[in-house]
């Protein structure tokens, strides 16, 4: 059991009975010294990691969304301080794809009692991503999709906001893959993955997986609603590049240059628009609390 456990806590995110059941779930464990940090924000989450990590923190929860684990795990990257997530935000795509559920007592039973999992990050123009990074199409949805639409709708919010944002056009981009050109046309759509399922449960990159070195690199093609639904129908029937408007790759290091500045956003949080990206992979930077693997019964 950890000497030092940090809580990294989204003031406004709620799970199961919320911070104070939290407190009581906690008090169940042999921990020797808790550090309680609550912000209002997520991109106030940093500089209380900081300050966890430099006063002997061993263990850090973190209670949010994927906006909330980006802040963090882009502070506690290449740390070696395990990160257990308690799924609190709206879409909690990471935890999903860890197989972390969205119930309190076995989000931290998992953070006390669960396999340590080295995973690797993205890092996009600088900035450590756990999930996906993208520009255009998805980022532009992203950054319409306000706090009070979530928490009023949920996940419905995404898909309320994808349905205003298809209709918009394409820009020229080229986009090399480890330095080498592999994309130039007009696109809608760059997307950058660390795992493979996205808002809405949509399976979009088939073969990602958050510890192979690699990242997931996807463009879309696609023009208006028709074409649209036709690649997510494809994503939600078969494999994304079974789509004539979709192209699937994977690199160690990705850069992309746009015609026109472009959004762009990661796990879930914009950023300003740019011109030009890159991102590369950090291999096993961040150490993850994840549900104990069980062993399968022989063939």
């Amino acid at each position: 059991m950890p000497t030092k456990v940090a809580v990294i806590a989204h003031q406004k995110k709620t799970l199961g009975g919320g911070l104070d059941r939290l407190r009581v779930v906690l008090s169940e464990y042999d921990v020797g010294e808790l550090l309680w940090y609550e912000v209002p924000k997520s991109k106030k989450a940093p500089k209380k990691v900081k300050k966890a990590l430099k006063n002997g923190a061993k263990l850090v929860f973190v209670w949010g969304g994927d906006g909330m684990v980006q802040r963090c795990a882009d502070t506690m990257a290449g740390s070696g301080v395990p990160m257990a997530v308690l799924p609190a935000g709206t879409g909690n795509l990471f935890a999903g794809n860890m197989g972390i559920p969205e119930d309190l007592d076995e989000s931290v039973r998992i953070g006390f009692q669960g396999e340590r999992r080295k995973l690797d990050l993205g890092v996009l123009n600088g900035e450590h991503f756990a999930v996906m990074a993208g520009a255009g199409f998805e980022a532009e949805m992203m950054a319409d999709v306000d706090g009070a639409a979530k928490g009023k709708l949920g996940r419905l919010a995404y898909f309320r906001a994808a349905a205003r944002h298809v209709g918009g056009t394409p820009v020229p981009m080229e986009i090399k893959i480890d330095g080498v050109t592999w994309f130039k046309d007009e696109a809608s759509c760059l997307m950058l993955a660390n795992v493979g399922t996205i808002t809405g449960g949509i399976e979009a990159f088939d073969d990602a997986r958050p510890d192979d070195g690699w990242l997931d690199v996807g463009v879309s093609t696609a023009r208006g609603p028709i074409q649209w639904a036709r690649v997510f129908a494809t994503m939600a029937t078969g494999r994304s590049e079974d789509s004539p408007f979709v192209r699937i790759t994977r690199a160690r290091e990705v850069s992309a240059r746009f015609a026109s500045p472009l959004t762009y956003e990661l796990d879930g949080g914009d950023r300003d628009a740019t011109t030009d990206i890159t991102a590369t992979v950090a291999p096993g930077a961040l150490t993850i609390c994840v549900p104990e693997r069980t062993s399968e019964p022989p063939a």
